[in-house]
């Protein structure tokens, strides 16, 4: 018989937002009788960029994913079952990460996926979760995961390009431009923020010039920047990483931001501080996903998700290290953990065969502002899979992003029909 501690999932939560003891380490003690041994742990495959160029994003996925099932663990497990968590690494690479998802789920028998935050990584590992039936949680911004690519097993909570075109676009057009350039990596991402813009764009009226895409491995950046049309209003740039501190530091020795604004969306500026490019992206709007202020989103569950991530509360850095929050998507490897532990305590699931049940409980998923779902409260539609969350618009002042604009989930709802119903395909 299951051993009764007298706590339960509310007032652990409870206890812990409330700052009376160290949260997470209270009950580690009492742990060990949490869970119902006899069913087994339930295995979950994170699926995520150790190394390459998304390695600086991975950290923070994989730093997310271990909180959250620590967490996890520290209430009891999913329906009484310990959780363990098996990644593996994409290398940023879509051959790679395609091969590392079969390992996750053929060799390490991983019952759902969260998955990789590298568009091109996830695109490819959508059919090959499809064909082995098991839930893929993706985690990058590429449209097609939740549109003409996806399936009933594929499911994102955060936003996608359609998302965030509809969300940011129709404020840049009205405030900042309506002759705009778009700039990015020659890569999955980029050409879907292309698309998505262009579509929304054109369709209030303004112009979209021919894109620019560079070369993955491009650092040189001039000679593609010296294509910009002068009539350019709005540089609407995708980069990451190093690409995008090159951007950056690059176009402002050029002077763009004298003569054209400079528009964005939070992975330019993902694990980068704004003070550390030397002002290199002063003035610029981006469209965030989460906050990186705490102030802009002053709630307990946010304050106590930054504590677990180990990280400041105003640039998002990590305390032993210094290194910067990849904030606007990394929320996903934490919340998407919670999302399954709901989908499957409510389905009542097993073992595989049980998945339909998941699936059905995914689709149309609500959930609340808490400490599992810290970025706020969402919903997981039922017929794309796509999560409906708050966004917001933020501007680079004096080495900070500041708010300008929140966009809501109800305001993203009334503007995003979906294009697809998977919940109509068979499992």
């Amino acid at each position: 018989m299951k051993k009764r501690t007298g706590l339960d999932r509310r007032s652990f939560l409870a206890h812990a937002i409330g700052g009376g003891v160290a949260a997470g380490t209270a009950y580690l003690g009492i742990t060990r009788d949490l869970y119902a041994q006899a069913s087994g742990p339930i295995v979950l495959g994170h699926h995520c960029e150790l190394t390459g160029g998304f390695a600086s994003w991975g950290y923070w996925h994989d730093k997310s994913a271990k909180a959250a099932v620590k967490l996890v663990n520290e209430m009891g497990g999913i329906a009484g079952r310990k959780v363990e968590l098996v990644t593996e690494d994409t290398e940023s690479n879509p051959a790679a990460g395609a091969r590392k998802l079969r390992a996750l789920i053929q060799r390490n028998n991983a019952s759902f996926i969260v998955g990789s935050v590298h568009s091109g990584v996830m695109l490819s590992s959508i059919p090959i979760a499809t064909e082995l039936k098991t839930v893929y949680f993706s985690a990058g911004e590429a449209t097609e995961a939740t549109g003409s690519k996806g399936t009933r097993y594929s499911f994102r909570t955060g936003t996608d390009t359609y998302a965030l075109a509809a969300a940011g676009a129709p404020w840049a057009f009205e405030n900042l431009g309506k002759n705009w350039t778009v700039i990015s990596p020659d890569y999955a991402w980029g050409h879907s923020h292309y698309q998505e813009h262009k579509l929304v764009v054109e369709k209030l009226g303004g112009k979209v010039n021919p894109p620019i895409f560079v070369p993955l491995d491009a650092k040189d950046l001039v000679p593609y920047l010296a294509k910009i049309p002068q009539e350019t209003e709005v540089l609407f740039s995708v980069f990451f990483g190093a690409q995008s501190v090159a951007f950056y530091t690059q176009a402002k020795s050029m002077g763009l931001e004298k003569t054209m604004r400079m528009y964005s969306i939070c992975g330019t500026l993902e694990a980068i501080a704004p003070a550390d490019i030397q002002g290199a992206a002063e003035g610029l709007y981006v469209l965030e996903n989460f906050p990186r202020m705490l102030k802009y989103k002053d709630d307990a569950f946010h304050k106590e998700h930054n504590k677990r991530l180990e990280i400041d509360d105003i640039h998002a850095r990590e305390a032993n290290s210094q290194r910067v929050m990849a904030k606007s998507h990394a929320w996903q490897s934490w919340e998407n953990v919670f999302a399954l532990k709901k989908a499957i305590e409510a389905s009542s699931w097993k073992a595989k065969k049980d998945d339909q049940g998941v699936i059905e409980a995914l689709e149309g998923l609500s959930m609340d502002n808490s400490l599992e779902f810290a970025q706020g409260a969402k919903i997981l539609r039922k017929e794309d899979h796509s999560g409906m969350i708050d966004c917001y618009l933020s501007r680079v002042e004096n080495g900070e992003l500041h708010l300008k604009k929140k966009i809501t989930k109800e305001e993203m709802l009334a503007k995003l029909p979906p294009r697809v119903d998977f919940s109509k395909q068979p499992v």
